[in-house]
């Protein structure tokens, strides 16, 4: 079978949304610059050879509407490059890597950019940027989402009553629904919050993220090379002073929670024959990707399922795993599927994660898939599985083991 491989990647600086370095730039803009900085490291490879322009999108309205892929290949001078926008929200960048292994092993062709953007700065993402979005026949369920986060009830599975569960409801009162589930406290959430700004500060030290970040050029001319977010004076007296962002009596704050944020990133995949071909030496080997479903009011436990069936698929275990990278979009969700799977957190994030650096939700999954692949290449790792819970109750994973 025809294998579907990592030729190159390259991410962006992450901006921290509506203040931050990138919040003025268009999100068409930044991903295009990350896709021509993602093909330049595969100079043997001809544009024209590409086969379709896969783009991730959690908001595709506003600047980021009109089909982005499209816009972008277009924007590359590349009138002969197909483009298509995805929304999986949280994980539409690494659906769009998915899609892209399925049309290799299909042999619909060869080489396919999966990218992924987010402009939260200037996104239409709720229903108050798109009036209507709402279904109202989850009208019940947004009111029970409403009096919990006042009252400060506990979690009930509401299918077992037989209810509709709150397919809208906010990612934060998730994250509380998946800590009070899984008895997880607010000192392991941060713990683990202080955990991921630790080892991120410790990265940016030793250069690690200077080596997948491709700077950003803004309208202006000048040059953004860093990431906006991380906050390397954290310490566990400070987030222990933070008041519960979402819940009252709650235990998720802004603090072990990650922020809002701008980015973009792109990864170029083909088939192992294709680079054979050029004479490219692969990154990795896509071994097998996942997708569940779970209740969206518990959508932070999305990874617990996600990875069983990428390990069932692949003959593995978790033991057999050198590195997870699971995105950190709450600490609560981190450590409760951390806690399911049994993982032993030395392989988690090891470089630090999305609280500290931030989740710009397109983007994510091919932001991941450059942290991943660049630890396991700091580490000497042969399999890797970065996973997210995805917002509306699903969960995404994708395992790859190292070639290069």
């Amino acid at each position: 079978m025809t294998e579907a491989v990592i030729a190159s990647y390259a991410r962006s600086p992450i901006g921290r949304a509506f203040k931050g370095s990138l919040r003025e730039m268009r999100p068409d803009d930044m991903a295009a610059q990350m896709v021509t900085a993602a093909l330049a490291k595969v100079p043997e490879l001809a544009v024209g050879d590409v086969n379709d322009l896969i783009v991730g999108n959690a908001g595709p309205a506003g600047p980021s509407g009109f089909n982005m892929g499209r816009v972008i290949s277009v924007l590359l001078d590349q009138d002969g490059l197909p483009g298509t926008t995805v929304n999986r929200y949280c994980a539409s960048s690494l659906q769009t890597t998915r899609m892209a292994m399925h049309a290799i092993r299909a042999g619909e062709g060869d080489v396919y950019i999966s990218a992924g953007v987010e402009s939260v700065s200037s996104a239409a993402l709720g229903p108050t940027d798109i009036p209507g979005t709402e279904n109202p026949l989850f009208s019940e369920a947004m009111a029970r989402s409403a009096e919990r986060a006042a009252s400060g009830d506990k979690w009930v599975d509401p299918r077992v009553s037989g209810r509709l569960p709150d397919v809208y409801i906010g990612m934060g009162l998730t994250a509380e629904n998946v800590a009070e589930l899984d008895g997880i406290s607010r000192a392991d959430q941060d713990a683990w919050a202080e955990r991921s700004q630790r080892r991120t500060k410790e990265a940016i030290e030793r250069g690690f993220y200077a080596r997948e970040i491709s700077p950003l050029t803004l309208a202006d001319g000048s040059v953004v090379e860093a990431d906006d977010s991380p906050r390397p004076s954290t310490t566990l007296e400070g987030l222990a002073g933070l008041n519960p962002a979402f819940r009252e009596n709650g235990t998720v704050t802004a603090g072990n929670a990650c922020p809002l944020n701008d980015g973009a990133a792109a990864v170029v995949v083909m088939s192992d024959t294709k680079a054979a071909e050029l004479g490219i030496t692969p990154l990795a080997r896509i071994v097998a990707t996942s997708v569940t479903g779970l209740s969206p009011e518990i959508m932070g436990l999305g990874p617990v399922g996600a990875v069983e069936a990428v390990l069932a698929s692949a003959g593995l275990s978790v033991a057999d795993i050198d590195l997870f990278e699971i995105n950190e979009a709450f600490a609560s969700q981190v450590l409760g599927s951390i806690r399911r799977l049994k993982i032993d957190e030395d392989r988690v994030n090891v470089s630090g994660g999305a609280i500290a650096l931030g989740h710009p939700f397109g983007m994510t999954g091919a932001r991941i898939t450059a942290t991943l692949l660049n630890n396991m290449a700091e580490r000497d790792a042969r399999f890797g599985i970065e996973t997210m819970c995805v917002g509306g109750g699903q969960g995404m994973a994708m395992l790859v083991e190292r070639l290069s």
